[in-house]
């Protein structure tokens, strides 16, 4: 066996409000012995997730709750180090999940093989795993865009935003507006990731800047931020406009009877209008021909992005947290 010890990180304790890195710990572990049709994979790259805040409270969200003391199952990818299963073989690079520096799998679930398509591993657990598939697909499928639509992304400067803005363009829209938090993200967004217009939420002016931008209604709203923003949006949204709740970083630590309603639901008779929900996993056979297509659109800068690199698995906590601090500027991931 490669290595005796593997680390991962466990939940402490059910989080209440915003997480903080002492809900975590780094637990030290001697790796199992494999059983038949079981693989080792040695992590490379982990990813922090703002929807993995959903399992780490008692309710269930999408996906049960997670118990106290179990391990974190964010995404991970890394390299296939010992196999006694005949699909998987040593030196394969491979895409699951799991807050540690190593994972045994049997390749049930999420775990994927990574073909070489010519761009940097991290990536897998980026813009060509569940953030840009989530773009991707909640486009595509969700949104069913449309050449010339109107398109509003809210949390634009992250990673599913950022994606799902560009796409958007790429695909035909008319225009593409983006809500982002602080200049230097509204900056980014307009002079390198092409969206047409940049709203600053942070800014005094926001209401007035969001009315004017607004005026000329929404085709489809990308909300990854939660329902005060998709309120606000929906007396601006047009005839048959579309609602892609993708996700929902404003409300995830707040207690669900202190998340905001939403009160302008009248526009949904008045406008006809489909607000639809987006878990990325329905889309799981259509993955491999969108990745092909996003890498070369990354590989020919069509597509940016950025990313903030943590180094070892101690800093992932940490690192996690200050996704929901307005820290973060790009996909974190963790360097194990």
């Amino acid at each position: 066996m490669t290595a005796l010890e593997m680390k991962r990180i466990v939940l402490v304790r059910h989080i209440e409000g915003v997480p903080t890195p002492d809900d975590f710990r780094v637990e030290r572990l001697p790796i199992p012995a494999l059983g038949d049709g079981q693989f080792l994979v040695k992590n490379d790259f982990v990813s922090c997730d703002p929807g993995t805040r959903s399992r780490l409270s008692p309710g269930a969200s999408y996906a049960p709750p997670l118990a106290v003391g179990a391990p974190v199952d964010g995404f991970c990818v890394g390299e296939v180090i010992e196999s006694r299963n005949a699909r998987f073989a040593v030196g394969e690079r491979v895409m699951l999940s799991g807050w540690a520096t190593h994972v045994v799998s049997n390749g049930r679930g999420y775990c994927l093989k990574v073909p070489d398509l010519d761009v940097p591993e991290s990536l897998w657990i980026g813009l060509l795993g569940v953030p840009g598939m989530t773009a991707w697909f909640g486009l595509r499928r969700v949104a069913q865009l449309q050449a010339g639509d109107r398109v509003l992304v809210t949390s634009a400067a992250g990673p599913v935003g950022a994606t799902a803005g560009q796409l958007a363009k790429l695909w035909g829209a008319s225009e593409v507006v983006g809500i982002a938090g602080g200049a230097e993200k509204c900056a980014w967004l307009t002079e390198v990731a092409g969206f047409d217009r940049a709203i600053d939420y942070k800014a005094p002016d926001f209401e007035a800047t969001f009315a004017d931008a607004s005026a000329g209604g929404w085709d489809v709203m990308f909300d990854n931020v939660g329902n005060a923003m998709i309120d606000r949006a929906l007396p601006h949204m047009k005839l048959r406009g579309r609602i892609v709740v993708s996700g929902q970083v404003a409300d995830y630590n707040t207690p669900v009877d202190r998340v905001p309603g939403l009160k302008h639901t009248a526009q949904f008779i008045a406008k006809r209008l489909r607000m639809e929900g987006l878990v990325v996993f329905d889309d799981l056979p259509g993955f491999a021909g969108a990745q092909a297509e996003l890498a070369g659109l990354i590989r020919s800068g069509a597509v940016v992005y950025r990313e903030e690199v943590f180094e070892g698995l101690a800093s992932l906590p940490a690192a996690f947290c200050g996704l929901f601090s307005g820290a973060s500027f790009g996909r974190r991931v963790v360097r194990v």
